[in-house]
């Protein structure tokens, strides 16, 4: 018996648990039938006193766990910012997992790093972005921010001479980051980590895009290093901020200029976009979460910047226990912030690889075709009113009232047959889609407006 044989039974069992999972998320409740609390209870079993039979564990795993999932997965889910997961995918990341490299260092692992490096490339070709830029693979979007964000306060520091490494932030030249009002929390969160503080809010129009002439007088007060942080995707109205203009603006005054594209990143891949991502490429570093848009499991942010010395001056290291070459291109563990990771860069390559440049433009097209049909379904019910312009994949609507929206998302959730999110935009409480599922198609939307339209008629026969 071999090693190998002790994984046929337990990989048996996960695969079939897997497989029915995934049968099941297109007809069942989309939400989680079970509380925490009842969760707890049932996971809450004294510490075993010896070991149990691993197919065992993964057969009580999945009874466990099935009335606390979500059926994210599904076509018929549009709440947050969720995708799902191409077939190519979730089977590279299968592998990625019974590979079990650390994807650090290329002559260690260089399967996966050749593999990371591909797909790295085939980005910036899709994205049209920079050909010489370094790309990173981070955890998710908040890192990737993080990343981008390292790289430009490098930068700035370096440009007022001040050295970070010798000396690190104490007493170093204040940076101001310059942020729209309605960032994305990821990028406080970053900028918080990173020991940059509050960022200092520019004003943004109706659609949540900062508004240039702000950015200008902002960025006419300044003293002293200086990053602008630009928004491809608004959480709520999907919309972009004008990039050639404010970079342009930026870069005039010697800032570093980074995009926080999570979602919204992908709409470079189509010319449909061109007009509203004009200048896209001129900022100096991007970020974006493959989980989203590209639909690959999670654990994938991307970081891409534009000065590859600088990044792996950010994160590099070279201690004498690594094999490491002086004359390659930088490790993988140069770009993020972590020695030990997952491949996580190779479930993109197959997902890429699976689609091709025309299935990307497809995909990505098709999600907004998607929300732009949900928005026109929904507007045609009674006392709907769709509040963002539906530029890419996000819908806000509200009911008239605040009370009459949150009741009618309430009595979504609670329906079970699709999956919408409440938030609050605008002093307005909303119902907001996000259409980012590679599998949602025409029924989906056409049940999801049903959908919403019988919790509308529930609530309002109640008296909502």
């Amino acid at each position: 018996m071999t090693a190998a044989d002790d994984y046929r039974d337990p990989l048996r069992r996960a695969q079939a648990h897997a497989l029915e999972w995934l049968s099941s998320v297109d007809t069942r409740h989309v939400g989680p039938t079970a509380s925490i609390d009842e969760l707890m209870a049932s996971f809450s079993m004294p510490l075993p006193t010896g070991p149990t039979d691993p197919g065992e564990v993964v057969d009580e795993l999945a009874r466990l766990a099935e009335p606390g999932l979500m059926a994210m997965p599904s076509g018929r889910f549009f709440g947050w910012v969720i995708g799902g997961t191409l077939p190519a995918a979730l089977g590279a990341d299968w592998l990625v997992s019974a590979w079990d490299q650390n994807a650090a260092m290329r002559l260690a692992t260089p399967a996966t790093a050749a593999a990371e490096e591909v797909a790295g490339r085939w980005l910036l070709e899709l994205l049209r972005l920079p050909a010489t830029s370094a790309v990173g693979f981070a955890t998710g979007g908040t890192t990737a921010n993080f990343v981008g964000l390292a790289a430009g306060r490098q930068f700035v520091l370096q440009q007022a001479g001040w050295d970070l490494d010798a000396h690190g932030l104490s007493g170093a030249p204040r940076i101001t980051v310059l942020v729209g009002e309605e960032r994305h929390t990821s990028v406080d969160l970053a900028l918080r980590y990173l020991g940059l503080g509050r960022g200092q809010n520019v004003a943004a129009d109706e659609q949540g895009r900062i508004v240039p002439s702000a950015l200008a007088e902002a960025l006419a007060g300044i003293d002293g290093p200086v990053i602008v942080a630009l928004q491809a995707g608004n959480l709520h109205s999907g919309a972009f901020d004008p990039m050639r203009e404010c970079i342009e603006l930026a870069h005039a005054s010697g800032a570093w200029v980074h995009v926080d594209g999570a979602f919204g990143l992908w709409a470079a891949v189509s010319e449909s976009w061109d007009e509203l991502l004009d200048g896209l490429g001129e900022a100096d570093s991007w970020a974006t979460d493959a989980h989203k848009t590209l639909n690959v499991p999670y654990d994938c942010g991307v970081a891409i910047v534009s000065r590859p010395q600088l990044l792996q001056e950010t994160f590099g290291a070279r201690p004498a226990y690594l094999i490491q070459e002086d004359a390659a291109p930088s490790d993988p563990f140069e770009r993020v912030p972590e020695f030990s990771r997952r491949a996580r860069g190779v479930p993109v390559w197959a997902a890429v690889r699976q689609l091709g440049r025309s299935g990307v433009i497809a995909l990505v097209e098709g999600l907004a075709a998607n929300a732009r049909a949900l928005a026109g379904g929904i507007s045609r019910l009674p006392g709907a009113e769709i509040l963002n312009e539906v530029v890419f994949t996000q819908v806000s609507v509200s009911f008239g009232s605040d009370e009459r929206t949150r009741a009618v998302t309430a009595q979504l959730m609670a329906d079970g047959a699709v999956w919408m999110s409440g938030s609050r935009w605008r002093e307005r409480d909303i119902l907001r889609i996000s259409v980012s599922n590679w599998s949602t198609d025409a029924t989906h939307v056409a049940n999801a407006v049903t959908a919403v339209a019988d919790a509308l008629a529930a609530v309002d026969a109640a008296g909502g």
